[in-house]
C-alpha cells in the first residue's frame, strides 16, 4: 500500500493502524501527487490510499495519472470532503473506493479489503447522504397501472398487497375490503 497525504500526522497515525494488520503492508509514503507519481515510477503498489485536498498535485489529478500509467493499481480515497460532487468526481477519475477520515477504523479497513477483493466501496455515511441526495430526484408519484400490468395482478389484488404492507392483519384487511 501506498499512503498519499499531505499532513505527516496523518500518515503516520493511519500508517500505524494499517500495518498492524497482518495482510497490509505499507511500502511507502508521500505529502503529494506529484511524489507519489515519482514512486511509482519505481514501485507500483496493489493499492493507494489517497487524500483529495493536497498541495502541489491534488488527488483528483493524481487518481487521473495513475489509472491512466497504473490502471491495475486500486485507489482508495481517504478524505474528509464529503461533498457529493467530489465524491463523482473521485468515482468518475477512476477512484475504486472513497472512506471517509472520521469513519471507524473497522469500517476504513473493511473498505480497503473490499476494493482490493475487487469490488468498489463508499462509506456507509456517504451512502446515506447519496441516497437521500438521490430521493429528492425520484418521482413518488407511483403508476399503478404499471404495476398491475408487470405483475399480472387485478386492482383488488393490489389493494390487499398495499394493506398488507402497511401491517394490516387478514382480518382487518377483511373487514376494510368487506
Amino acid at each position: 500500500l501506498l499512503l498519499v497525504d499531505d499532513h505527516k500526522l496523518v500518515r503516520s497515525g493511519f500508517q500505524l493502524i494499517l500495518e498492524a494488520q497482518e495482510n497490509i503492508n505499507v511500502i511507502a509514503e508521500a505529502e503529494n501527487g506529484d511524489k507519489a507519481l515519482k514512486y511509482l515510477a519505481q514501485v507500483q503498489p496493489d493499492l493507494i490510499l489517497t487524500d483529495i485536498h493536497m498541495d502541489v498535485m491534488d488527488g483528483l489529478k493524481f487518481i487521473r495519472h495513475v489509472k491512466a500509467l497504473y490502471p491495475i493499481v486500486k485507489i482508495v480515497v481517504l478524505s474528509m470532503d464529503d461533498k457529493i460532487q467530489t465524491i463523482h468526481e473521485a468515482l468518475n477519475s477512476g477512484a475504486d473506493g472513497y472512506l471517509l477520515k472520521s469513519s471507524h477504523v473497522d469500517e476504513i479497513l473493511f473498505g480497503i479489503k473490499q476494493v482490493m477483493d475487487g469490488m468498489q466501496y463508499v462509506s456507509a455515511a456517504l451512502v446515506i447522504e447519496l441516497i437521500n441526495y438521490l430521493a429528492q430526484y425520484i418521482d413518488p408519484q407511483i403508476d399503478k397501472k404499471e404495476i398491475m400490468v408487470k405483475y399480472e395482478i387485478s386492482e383488488r389484488e393490489l389493494s390487499v398487497l398495499e394493506l398488507i404492507a402497511e401491517g394490516y392483519t387478514n382480518a382487518e384487511i377483511a373487514d376494510k375490503i368487506f
